[in-house]
């Protein structure tokens, strides 16, 4: 067996770099044309209530709508907490959970959509429109979490959402870990 010529190992090394460029390129291109969901937080402090916004960007992919339209139940659960920073561990003010679900019924053509705060359904309504159904699983406006006489004036406080899918046995909602967060700070000043 003859060692092999410098200029073998060039090749090798230059075919494996090559392909290494190939893979990183790649990997970055798929990174960039599949979005990941992220969910904007945006809280207020007014008339004696902390209200929270918050927007799902991206989790509303053609998986999910073909999950929908297949007649599968299919429900965004959203956790808002209110939390104050500490030194070891952060404290929970107030918490509430929101469900958004949808179920398009085959045979009538429409959708079937209720919204339960801690379990309470607060609203349900039909739609025809998939854009409606859209918006009501990923927009909520001004869902209030507490009073501010539980803060503490000029304390520095922010909301985390936590938003996952059920059933969570489907590959195809949230393929990368299932939840998606999000967050957002504010100071109470009274």
């Amino acid at each position: 067996m003859q060692p092999r010529s410098l200029e073998g190992t060039k090749k090798t090394k230059s075919v494996f770099f090559s392909c290494l460029r190939v893979f990183v390129v790649a990997f970055v291109l798929v990174g960039v044309v599949r979005a990941e969901p992220d969910v904007s937080v945006t809280p207020i402090a007014r008339d004696g209530q902390v209200l929270v916004s918050f927007d799902l960007s991206d989790g509303f992919s053609d998986e999910v709508r073909d999950a929908i339209q297949s007649g599968l139940p299919t429900t965004f659960t959203y956790d808002v907490e209110l939390r104050r920073g500490a030194t070891l561990f952060d404290r929970t003010i107030a918490s509430v959970t929101v469900t958004a679900t949808v179920r398009f019924d085959n045979l009538t053509r429409r959708y079937q959509m209720s919204r339960s705060f801690d379990g309470r359904v607060e609203d349900a309504r039909p739609t025809d429109d998939p854009n409606v159904v859209k918006l009501w699983m990923t927009h909520f406006e001004r869902i209030a979490v507490s009073t501010t006489s539980a803060l503490e004036a000029n304390g520095e406080y922010y909301v985390r959402v936590r938003a996952h899918t059920r059933p969570r046995n489907a590959w195809f909602f949230w393929p990368w870990g299932g939840t998606v967060l999000g967050h957002a700070k504010f100071t109470f000043i009274q």
